[in-house]
């Protein structure tokens, strides 16, 4: 089954993009980024940043993530998957990265949630941006928990 990916959440004072793979079954059906409440990426980031974010709707999640110059967007733009796993992607287009330079003229650094997400960290810092490869958000990714968020913890303390 083919499955789209959402449109970019950048702005003009957007200073770091973290980038997904593709949105997974639940988020599609939401149509919102991280939408399975089994990921963990909004408690990671409430933890990074030092605000609730699992306790808001999501517009105004977007909202704190502007605020604090956080951006959004996945890897590819379309991908065959079925089911949400990363490792059952095929025939992936990718985004069309060079449009972040007009989109977000202030990004510094971009992050990649995962290793599939990662395996794209070159074609990146080719374009010139730091870049750093995360820790899956994944619920399966909870046995590496501590490493995880201090790894998530590092990049975003300012």
């Amino acid at each position: 089954m083919i499955k789209q990916g959402f449109s970019a959440i950048v702005d003009e004072n957007t200073e770091i993009v973290i980038l997904g793979s593709l949105p997974s079954d639940e988020s599609i059906k939401k149509h919102q980024y991280y939408g399975n409440p089994g990921n963990d990426f909004w408690r990671l980031l409430s933890r990074t940043i030092g605000e609730d974010l699992q306790g808001r709707d999501y517009e105004s999640r977007l909202e704190t993530l502007k605020r604090n110059r956080i951006g959004l967007w996945d890897v590819f733009k379309f991908g065959e998957r079925e089911g949400s796993e990363d490792a059952n992607i095929r025939g992936e287009e990718i985004n069309q990265f060079s449009m972040l330079k007009e989109m977000a003229p202030k990004l510094r650094l971009i992050c990649f949630n995962g290793k599939k997400a990662g395996k794209y960290e070159p074609l990146l810092r080719e374009m010139g941006y730091k870049t750093k490869i995360l820790p899956s958000s994944s619920g399966a990714n909870r046995r590496f928990s501590k490493i995880r968020e201090s790894e998530w913890e590092a990049v975003f303390k300012r």
